[in-house]
């Protein structure tokens, strides 16, 4: 094929490609199939192989770059991308309507609040060049081929202006959220708190390929800049927008009376749980942009918009029973089944009722009629009893293991009642679960579901039993094959070549945590630990009495210790390799907040351990510095407040000497 022949093709690929994309993920009105889809993108990407002078960065083929190199150098934004005022009453919007109304405002738009993530998207001559996400409003980070991955996302613009800067927000839809903490739950992996914060980390993948797998979408809402064409009002651009290939902000509706206004957030509160996407209220604001920019800004917020927070939804139903599940720990965790209610979008039947005191301060009893809501949307919890049925008693955990019958003891120092029977089935099979799990052993493949059938087979008592099993053993369990026995034999036999703070971290002994490390920096191997005394590790910085009684009591329960013992015959590695670079940060006390540009919080925390520092879960006046980074909260505030040092991400480098 010869070059002017490659270049027609591409370009009516492209055209094909590029409308099949607008309909199917802006539209939701695919014209094409999937065979068809992939065949035609297979054959753009074979040209563009064999002419790649006729590569061009704004190709359908681009959408996912094979790079895992994303870097999140710094924007600056030469228009603030501010937050908006939030208000939370009727009379609140009413003040807001009457301020703009004296400036000479007579049309309002009324858009939902999308729970996503904001982010920056640039383009000149009709070219999407940049697209970087908000930081503190002045200051972001470069996502550009993260952002590229998103189909609904314009590569190229239906014309060719000089220079646009649209703001929008990116979200993960309620569909593909429930698949991903499906599969981070099938590998083991923490669990997302809710699609906001999946999307956010989603877009912070240094893998672009990562980010495309994640199902993230976008609505946007602004324009920030524009040459070439001018808007007299807000809902004008958002036409604009449109016609460029934009999947703008959803069902926005132009109010003249507050009246309008009111109803309109009314009607968006309504039909929020019914929505395949998240929001977490109401945006009013000023349609006309002149009376827009009379009215003006403060330095965090314009006064030309407010965002209406709707309250918690709140149903009230019938509680049926107190369930009582039994933990790794042998701890008696009190749920409560009540009959199902729809609450943010899902059927909920069930709620962790934590502990004996939470109980008892509200008064819960069987056969209540309780008041039941989602904390942020996400976790069910029992808020009050409204009521209580006749004759009811208050409900008092027993003091029975319902799992082994077994006496079950309150502790000393907490809340929690316990079963004190370490061979309980139930504390078997959540011991090894957690013992598999990804920040412990790391064991690929072990879930709930195996972990049960090899403890119903009488195969494994304790984790060391892992390290027993062979082929015959797994193939003769239903639904395994020879493959996925093989898998699973070679990820157990691979684990035992982890670092010592993971079998630390393994074992379970409560409190310990993240603090593994730290215990191991101290002994450097299994047995020192073993043979350490209470006031030995006490005097480790980040350990307190509790938490070094519960270390030296567990390390001489002859059940652990046999436990040990057969792990160190096994094979398993029982010495540790400090990882500590420097005393740079000795005496030092940092709390990370927010979500940083390329560091995860557990990354950060081990950088400054290794160097010496500490790391608290809490600001206090014996904090030295807060590491900070987007969307930090109520952290960031105190810290302002008691004028302790706030430093980003790139400062810690620097700090660091890195």
């Amino acid at each position: 094929m010869e070059i002017n022949e490659a270049k027609k093709r591409i370009s009516e690929l492209t055209e094909i490609l590029e409308k099949a994309n607008h309909n199917y993920y802006d539209l939701d009105s695919p014209t094409l199939e999937d065979d068809e889809y992939d065949a035609f993108m297979s054959e753009l990407r074979g040209l563009e192989r064999d002419f790649p002078e006729l590569l061009s960065e704004s190709s359908p083929s681009q959408r996912v770059g094979g790079s895992a190199q994303n870097t999140f150098e710094k924007v600056n934004h030469a228009v603030q991308m501010a937050s908006l005022q939030d208000v939370f009453s009727e009379d609140e919007v009413e003040a807001f309507f009457e301020r703009a109304f004296e400036a000479g405002a007579r049309e309002f738009t009324v858009e939902p609040k999308i729970d996503g993530l904001s982010v920056s998207l640039e383009y000149e001559n009709g070219v999407l060049v940049r697209g970087s996400t908000r930081g503190d409003g002045f200051v972001g980070e470069n996502i550009t081929a993260n952002l590229k991955t998103i189909r609904s996302v314009p590569l190229k613009l239906s014309e060719s202006i000089p220079f646009l800067e649209v703001r929008g927000e990116v979200y993960m839809p309620k569909d593909s959220f429930a698949k991903l903490c499906e599969m981070q739950e099938k590998n083991g992996e923490p669990l997302p708190k809710n699609p906001r914060n999946a999307a956010a980390g989603s877009l912070r993948q240094k893998d672009s390929r990562i980010t495309a797998e994640r199902g993230l979408d976008i609505f946007c809402f602004n324009v920030q800049q524009v040459s070439g064409i001018e808007f007299k009002t807000h809902s004008e651009s958002l036409e604009y927008l449109i016609k460029q290939g934009f999947k703008v902000i959803p069902d926005y509706r132009v109010c003249k009376t507050l009246d309008d206004i009111l109803d309109r957030i009314h009607e968006i509160g309504q039909m929020r749980l019914s929505l395949p996407f998240d929001i977490d209220g109401a945006v009013v604001k000023v349609n006309d942009l002149s009376i827009r920019t009379e009215i003006g800004a403060t330095a965090k917020t314009p006064k030309w918009a407010v965002a209406f927070k709707y309250p918690p939804e709140e149903k009230e139903t019938t509680l049926n029973s107190i369930d009582i599940n039994v933990g790794r720990t042998g701890a008696l965790t009190p749920v409560a089944i009540f009959d199902t209610v729809q609450l943010a979008g899902t059927s909920v039947s069930r709620a962790v009722l934590h502990n004996q005191d939470y109980i008892s301060e509200k008064d819960i009893r069987v056969g209540d009629r309780i008041v039941v809501r989602k904390a942020g949307d996400i976790i069910p919890e029992v808020v009050r009893s409204v009521s209580h049925a006749e004759n009811s008693e208050p409900f008092v955990i027993p003091r029975v293991c319902p799992v082994c019958n077994s006496e079950a003891v309150r502790d000393e120092d907490d809340a929690v009642i316990r079963c004190g029977n370490i061979n309980c089935p139930a504390q078997i099979l959540h011991s090894i679960e957690h013992f598999a799990s990804r920040s412990a052993m790391n064991i690929d493949g072990l879930g709930e579901a195996i972990v049960e059938q090899l403890i119903n087979a009488d195969l494994v008592h304790t984790v060391a039993d892992l390290y027993t099993l062979d082929i015959q053993d797994l193939t003769a369990l239903e639904r395994f094959g020879q493959k996925s026995a093989e898998n699973l034999l070679s990820a157990i036999e691979k684990s035992k070549q982890n670092e010592l703070p993971k079998l630390i971290y393994a074992l379970g002994i409560r409190g310990i945590g993240g603090r593994a490390a730290l215990l191991c920096e101290k002994f450097g191997d299994m047995d020192s630990i073993m043979s350490a005394s209470e006031e030995d590790i006490s005097s480790i910085d980040g350990f307190g009495e509790v938490l070094a009684k519960n270390v030296y009591t567990a390390m001489r329960e002859p059940h652990m210790t046999e436990l040990i013992n057969r792990l160190k015959e096994l094979g398993l590695n029982m010495k540790y390799e400090s990882k500590k670079v420097s005393d740079k940060l000795s005496g030092l006390t940092f709390v990370i907040t927010g979500t940083l540009p390329t560091l995860k919080r557990d990354q950060a925390k081990e950088m400054i351990e290794q160097r010496g520092g500490k790391c608290s879960g809490s600001v206090s006046k014996k904090t030295n510095y807060v590491l900070a980074g987007e969307e930090a909260g109520s952290k960031l505030t105190k810290a302002n407040e008691l004028g302790i040092t706030v430093i980003s991400e790139e400062q810690f480098f620097e700090m660091i000497g890195e």
